[in-house]
């Protein structure tokens, strides 16, 4: 039995990290990622193949879009929706 893995083809004409942060911004908006999934960072280095340093780009432009709350010792998780 054969494994077949994806990996995202990366658009050379953007940074990597505003792709991934689409990407992930679309699953927390489709409900993908609910209120309090943990957004680990080592996860997405492998899903993405990329370095801490591009994820850490991820979370930081999340987190300041509101998408994300960071817990220093706990992690990353998806925002709680408000409904404006």
């Amino acid at each position: 039995m054969s494994t077949v893995t994806l990996v995202m083809e990366f658009d050379p004409t953007r940074p990597k990290w505003v792709q991934i942060a689409d990407v992930i911004r679309a699953r927390i908006e489709s409900g993908e990622y609910p209120p309090r999934t943990l957004i680990s960072e080592v996860r997405m280095e492998q899903e993405f193949y990329v370095a801490r340093t591009t994820i850490r780009k991820v979370t930081r432009a999340l987190r300041e879009e509101g998408l994300i709350t960071t817990t220093p010792g706990m992690g990353s998780f998806v925002a709680e929706r408000t409904d404006d």
